[in-house]
């Protein structure tokens, strides 16, 4: 009897070690709010103002599952899916996709870095855009980020990747990332499709960076290239503010984007600068060059309350031409550790007249951010106010 019990009690506790190195975590954001954009086009009237619930400025929501496993000796297995969603319907962000932020799986060992699979964020997102950007750095979020992420900083997720990421190594870390086109053609090979559709499936891409910190200086540097990247799914949006060059109806052959940022810290401030050079190449048209040239800093006046400016100057060359000066402000009251309210005004300025004589419209946000519209014809500036609540869990 008594070697039944001590039986029992060393499987017992055997199996609850083996519990304790395995983890799940269910994890999210909700972020909501009320939203004021002035010049939106309108069919009826041409262009108007609006007033909105919106979801998903500061940051997108979403909810997910991330878990570890304890495999020994430094080595884990790791898994992450992530499902974006609108707050005020219910629906699924990412083109329905279930998991379509992030889906992927691997393995992570402490002393050398993490080797992934799945649908993934490129480098320019990892490194750019969550720590060199406004968008990444404030709640102007979704916002302050470039037209519909062109250049990749806050959603370039990537189907069918591998993934490499290091860790640490004296405050260098660096990565790189291919994803599989899944396509019957071989890589090089001329497409099957038409040039208004190139053969589904056919988008791969391949992006790498590196960053560096020492103390309170930080600086990175990435690249993304995806091919055909409207004929993903869900599909990469590339239009820049309604440039003829950049339409659905002109797909793109090629995106390539490359940044460089830097950040320092002193005392409650944080200072940061950045720069990305965007290569549009469609598959019958002249290719459009986009460069965006971005500083920004904040403040936290006491550990709960904190404020922003952020300023970007973006330029497109090449088969067409324009400039829009865009200035986003914001302040930021944490309510506790996991719940914080906030208000911020973004302001763009577009200038530049089209071929076909019309002018460069304003287009504020990323395409996270499509509840509104470009402003409208004969309206090149655009004002969006918002006050919204986040709460993660």
């Amino acid at each position: 009897m008594k070697k039944k019990i001590l039986t029992t009690a060393i499987l017992a506790s055997i199996a609850g070690v083996a519990h304790a190195q395995s983890s799940v975590t269910l994890y999210g954001i909700i972020d909501a709010g009320v939203n004021y954009i002035s010049n939106v086009k309108n069919a009826t009237n041409g262009s108007s103002h609006q007033f909105s619930y919106g979801d998903g400025v500061a940051q997108g929501s979403r909810w997910g599952l991330r878990g570890t496993e304890d495999l020994g000796g430094g080595l884990k297995a790791i898994f992450v899916l992530e499902n974006g969603f609108n707050s005020g319907n219910g629906t699924a962000g990412q083109g329905g996709a279930m998991f379509g932020r992030q889906a992927f799986v691997g393995l992570t060992q402490s002393n050398i870095g993490s080797l992934t699979f799945g649908r993934q964020y490129s480098l320019s997102t990892d490194i750019l855009g969550s720590q060199y950007s406004t968008g990444g750095n404030t709640v102007s979020g979704n916002w302050a980020y470039h037209f519909n992420d062109v250049d990749q900083l806050t959603s370039s997720r990537i189907n069918n990747a591998v993934k490499f990421q290091s860790v640490n190594f004296s405050g260098f870390t660096f990565g790189g990332l291919y994803g599989f086109s899944n396509s019957t053609s071989f890589a090089g090979a001329p497409q099957t499709g038409t040039t208004a559709n190139p053969i589904a499936g056919s988008s791969r891409a391949y992006s790498f960076g590196a960053n560096y910190g020492y103390g309170p200086f930080s600086l990175g540097a990435a690249y993304t290239d995806i091919t055909y990247p409207g004929q993903t799914t869900p599909s990469t949006t590339t239009s820049i503010a309604n440039l003829p060059a950049t339409q659905t109806s002109v797909p793109l052959r090629d995106l390539r984007s490359f940044g460089v940022g830097g950040r320092y810290i002193v005392g409650p401030a944080t200072l940061w600068a950045l720069w990305t050079n965007t290569l549009l190449s469609p598959i019958s048209t002249s290719s459009t060059l986009y460069n965006a040239y971005e500083v920004g800093g904040k403040y936290a006046f006491t550990p709960a309350l904190s404020g922003a400016l952020g300023y970007t100057y973006s330029r497109a060359s090449g088969s067409q031409s324009a400039h829009w000066n865009q200035v986003n402000a914001s302040v930021d009251y944490a309510l506790s550790k996991r719940t914080d309210v906030y208000g911020l005004v973004s302001y763009q300025d577009a200038s530049g007249t089209l071929p076909n004589g019309q002018k460069v419209q304003a287009q504020i946000g990323d395409s996270s951010s499509s509840i509104y519209q470009p402003s409208g014809t004969g309206s090149q500036d655009q004002v969006a106010i918002r006050v919204g609540i986040r709460h993660k869990f």
